[in-house]
C-alpha cells in the first residue's frame, strides 16, 4: 500500500512515558518524510503547544489541533479549518461543569483560559508533573469566564475537565452526551473529559486535510490511543491503536501495535519499509 500521509496522536502514542520521541521512532518518521510522506501531529493540544521533539520532526507543516477543531498550516501561519462550539452551548456546559467535583479550562482563539479559582487548584488535579507544566503553559487565568467567552473574537473550540474522583468522571462521561448531544465527548487522559463541537473530531480534520492535499483515504495511516482518536482511526485507510490504547480505540482500529514505550509506531512504519 502506498502511504502518503501519516497522522499520529502525541500523548500515549508518539510520546513515550518520558514525554519524548524515541530515537527509533524519530528515525522511522524521518525516513517516511524523506520518501515524501506528509507527517501530521493530531493532538488535543493547541497547535503552539507542540513539544520540541515533535516540532523538530522533518518537513513538519500541518497540525491537527484541539481534537480536530483546527487544522493549522505552520509554514503559512494560518488556519485552514476551524470548528467552534456555540457560545451559548459553551456557557451552559460551563454552568454544568461548575457543579462537578472537577476543574475545567477551555481553548478559544488559539489560546487557553481557565477561571482564576481553578487556576489556583491546577496542581491538585494534574496527575503528573508534565501535565501541570502543560496546563500552566496552556491556560491563562480569567476572573470573569463568561465575559471572556463572549468577548473573544472567535468562538470556543474545546472545554476540558480534570478529575481526581474517577467515579465522578465516569458519571460525567455518561451524563454529558445525553445533556449536550450537539457536542463530541471524548478523553485523552485517564483523568480528563474533552468536549468539542460535533464537527470537531480528528477524523473530520484528517478527511479535510487529505482531500485538500489530493491524498486518497486509503493512502493515509493513523496512530492513536485515546477515545478522541477513534474517529481518526476509522477515517484513515489503516488505523493503528497502540498497545496501551483504550479498549474502545483498539476495537475501532484495523491493527494494534506495541505500546508507546515499545516503539509501537516505529514497528509499523518499518513494516512499510520506512
Amino acid at each position: 500500500m502506498n502511504i502518503r500521509l501519516i497522522a499520529f496522536d502525541l500523548d500515549g502514542t508518539l510520546l513515550n512515558s518520558e514525554k519524548t520521541v524515541s530515537p527509533r521512532t524519530k528515525a522511522a518518521l524521518t525516513r517516511a518524510a524523506e520518501h515524501g510522506v506528509v507527517l501530521v501531529p493530531a493532538t488535543g493540544r493547541l497547535h503552539r503547544d507542540l513539544p520540541v521533539d515533535v516540532a523538530s520532526l522533518p518537513s513538519l507543516r500541518y497540525v491537527i489541533a484541539i481534537n480536530g477543531a483546527e487544522v493549522f498550516d505552520l509554514k503559512e501561519d494560518r488556519l485552514l479549518y476551524q470548528a467552534e462550539l456555540d457560545r451559548k452551548d459553551a456557557l451552559e456546559l460551563m454552568k454544568y461543569m461548575d457543579t462537578l467535583p472537577a476543574i475545567y479550562g477551555w481553548y478559544q482563539g488559539g489560546q487557553g483560559f481557565i477561571s482564576s479559582r481553578y487556576y489556583e487548584r491546577m496542581k491538585d488535579f494534574a496527575h503528573a508533573p508534565w501535565l501541570f507544566d502543560s496546563m500552566r503553559r496552556a491556560y491563562t487565568p480569567t476572573e470573569n469566564p463568561e465575559k471572556t467567552l463572549f468577548e473573544e473574537e472567535s468562538g470556543p473550540q474545546k472545554l476540558q475537565l480534570y478529575f481526581r474522583d474517577m467515579e465522578a468522571r465516569k458519571k460525567a462521561l455518561e451524563e454529558i452526551p445525553s445533556r449536550f448531544p450537539q457536542c463530541a465527548v471524548s478523553s485523552s487522559l485517564p483523568i480528563n473529559i474533552e468536549v468539542n463541537a460535533a464537527s470537531a473530531t480528528k477524523g473530520h480534520a484528517l478527511a479535510f486535510l487529505a482531500e485538500r492535499l489530493g491524498i486518497k483515504p486509503e493512502e493515509t495511516l493513523a496512530f492513536g490511543d485515546g477515545t478522541n482518536d477513534i474517529s481518526m482511526l476509522r477515517q484513515a485507510g489503516t488505523g493503528v491503536a497502540m498497545g496501551n490504547a483504550a479498549q474502545e480505540a483498539q476495537e475501532a482500529a484495523d491493527r494494534v501495535t506495541g505500546t508507546n514505550d515499545e516503539d509501537g509506531i516505529a514497528a509499523i512504519l518499518e513494516e512499510y519499509g520506512f
